[in-house]
């Protein structure tokens, strides 16, 4: 099947693999898998903080870093289409018991600080505490410029907020930036990044901040059973993905930009198609045949979700040919209706 659904989809290397059959390993939660340790140990250092976490998924590090950063009663300002809000069961909420207040999220994927300011809450017993501001970068495929992330900074520097990046795509973002990746990671207090995507690992994200931080997220980890024992098994496939998966990234976002001038020559299909700024295509169908399309192109070996505006993601298993096809099928199917 050729699967433009995420890039969550995508299958370990060959490389991936053997080190995963040949992994040495240890008891994560003891702290001695040496595989997960050296993993955690270089993310640290690549990224720019004193201390590295590995967790099963993306999810998981976000709720650890709210949790870690926030307590009972506590909330945290966060855009209304953020993941940590939307699209990850509520957990802050139901586990962490604390509040999340969304904020419209601009036409960039920024959060209007000015709206932020006025979300902050009084020092009142009427309200919760604020005290963090959760950012994506990037977001729906867009990249906050370099220029608002410093801002956000300042912002809570001068309201004595901490401030949190769910970066599950932000090696794309320093890709797409031309950027490295501390020049993006050193505006926050902790930053999530899933090897699971884009970097092509089949398990895994991490989170990064501060030691004592860290340690902090570590006891919450277990608490929410992430305590996974040989987990280098798991690490050793982070490791090549976090080394060598932003070194190939600029193809997907290649990829993307082909695949939406193809899509925009398809007149049933509304695309910019000078949208893509990383590996998202977001397509509206005009006459809305998400469903019948998506169930066809699926007889044909293709997966996409029916939606509209459908989101096409490009990753290591797509390439050009395989873009040819797609824009071949839903020509085919659309002549027919």
């Amino acid at each position: 099947m050729i699967d433009f659904r995420s890039d969550t989809v995508t299958r370990p290397t060959r490389a991936m693999r053997e080190a995963m059959a040949n992994a040495e390993v240890g008891d994560d939660v003891y702290g001695d898998d040496p595989t997960v340790n050296r993993l955690q140990s270089y993310a640290a250092e690549r990224l720019g903080f004193e201390a590295a976490l590995f967790t099963a998924s993306g999810t998981q590090a976000n709720l650890l870093a709210i949790m870690a950063h926030c307590g009972r009663g506590d909330e945290y300002l966060c855009g209304q289409n953020a993941h940590n809000y939307r699209y990850e069961g509520g957990g802050a909420a139901v586990l962490g018991s604390v509040q999340p207040q969304p904020i419209e999220n601009e036409p960039d994927g920024s959060i209007s600080l000015d709206k932020a300011r006025a979300a902050i809450k009084p020092a009142d017993a009427h309200f919760a505490i604020t005290r963090l501001l959760s950012l994506e970068n990037t977001i729906g495929g867009r990249v906050l410029s370099l220029d608002y992330q410093q801002q956000a900074r300042q912002f809570c520097d001068n309201h004595g907020l901490l401030l949190h990046l769910d970066g599950a795509r932000v090696f794309n973002a320093a890709v797409e930036t031309g950027c490295d990746i501390t020049d993006i990671t050193r505006y926050y207090d902790s930053v999530s990044v899933c090897l699971s995507k884009g970097l092509g690992a089949p398990v895994g994200s991490l989170l990064l901040g501060s030691g004592a931080f860290i340690e902090r997220a570590r006891r919450l980890r277990k608490m929410v059973g992430g305590g996974m024992r040989q987990a280098g098994v798991l690490a050793a496939a982070g490791q090549i993905a976090l080394e060598q998966g932003p070194l190939r990234l600029q193809d997907d976002h290649a990829n993307a930009q082909y695949l939406a001038r193809g899509l925009a020559s398809i007149p049933e299909l509304e695309v910019d198609p000078d949208s893509p700024q990383t590996n998202m295509v977001h397509a509206r169908c005009r006459r809305d045949k998400t469903g019948e399309l998506s169930d066809y192109l699926a007889r044909e070996g293709i997966l996409i979700k029916a939606a509209n505006p459908i989101r096409f993601v490009t990753h290591l298993d797509i390439n050009q040919r395989d873009i040819d096809t797609l824009l071949k099928a839903i020509k085919t199917f659309y002549q027919h209706r």
